[in-house]
């Protein structure tokens, strides 16, 4: 068995974690960066050239497709898939999970719990963003921000209404959400493999901070869910059609909210803080996936 594991730096935690995963489990693997690859699309044939030269066939893609390359990660990912590798998260869900506003309007018709969101893209609108989300304080987010960057706690209406402007006259699109008080600057990270939450962890914000991240300086310890927070977190990774996630979720007064849904979480927060071998729960349910798509050929 050969199994790609699409990632720019082989010596990043989680890269090394699931390498390790599958040597262990007889796995042959290869890490390889997608920029490095360029793809040959036909009606005949499809393929893949890595530095050059054509790749020999793999059964297996893990992505590790950061969001500074997502287009052309996912172009390659879906090459990979039309090819008749089995992906373990696909590009179409890779893609739905980066797109947050959509994300968030899938969950909603799906039922999932959800901050009450807004989004406009002209001054004209904010006094209405803000009425929408029930007033000041306030939390207002980048589209496209990662790891806690681009999100604003506007704590009053003035301050509100002055970071609205100043995004919108930058032409940032952003979207604003209520802030749940109640969660007290704490969020859950749950991480999903198949039809299991195998590991979660409850991110606490520093002093002075109300974002959660480990990147901003947040603490971690282990978490007991409780069936509907399991049962949310099941729910907004299958909203997404991803496999692998880890769904962020506040614990809120009127029950468990997801705050977003990443389709290539990292390893290192969640298997230092839990002990869990996430990289392995990932690696024993890849091989259980190919041995029924296996078995469905026979």
């Amino acid at each position: 068995m050969k199994v790609a594991v699409l990632s720019r730096n082989a010596e990043l935690y989680s890269t090394r974690r699931i390498l390790d995963a599958a040597y262990e489990r007889g796995i042959k693997t290869d890490v390889l960066d997608p920029t490095a690859c360029a793809l040959s699309i036909h009606h005949e044939q499809l393929s893949i050239l890595y530095r050059g030269q054509p790749l020999e066939d793999y059964d297996a893609v893990v992505p590790r497709i950061g969001t500074s390359i997502t287009a052309y990660g996912t172009a390659v990912l879906r090459q990979f898939e039309m090819m008749g590798c089995y992906c373990l998260n696909t590009s179409d869900a890779i893609l739905r999970a980066r797109d947050k506003l959509s994300s968030l309007q899938r969950m909603a018709g799906a039922g999932i719990g959800l901050p009450k969101t807004a989004f406009g893209d002209k001054p004209v609108d904010i006094p209405r963003l803000i009425e929408t989300v029930g007033g000041a304080p306030l939390v207002v987010k980048l589209l496209e921000g990662t790891q806690g960057i681009g999100v604003v706690l506007a704590e009053n209406q003035s301050a509100a209404e002055s970071i609205l402007e100043a995004f919108m006259g930058l032409n940032a699109p952003i979207m604003v959400q209520n802030y749940v008080k109640e969660a007290k600057g704490a969020d859950i990270r749950c991480f999903v493999v198949g039809n299991s939450v195998v590991a979660a962890m409850k991110r606490q914000a520093k002093a002075g901070e109300f974002r959660s991240n480990l990147h901003r300086g947040g603490s971690a310890t282990p978490v007991r869910l409780t069936a509907a927070e399991r049962k949310t977190a099941l729910h907004a990774a299958r909203c997404m059609g991803l496999a692998v996630a880890g769904v962020d979720i506040l614990r809120s007064d009127q029950g468990p909210v997801v705050m977003e849904v990443n389709s290539s979480p990292g390893l290192e927060g969640i298997e230092g803080t839990t002990g869990v071998d996430v990289a392995g729960a990932m690696m024993d349910y890849l091989l259980r996936q190919l041995q029924d798509k296996k078995g469905k050929k026979l």
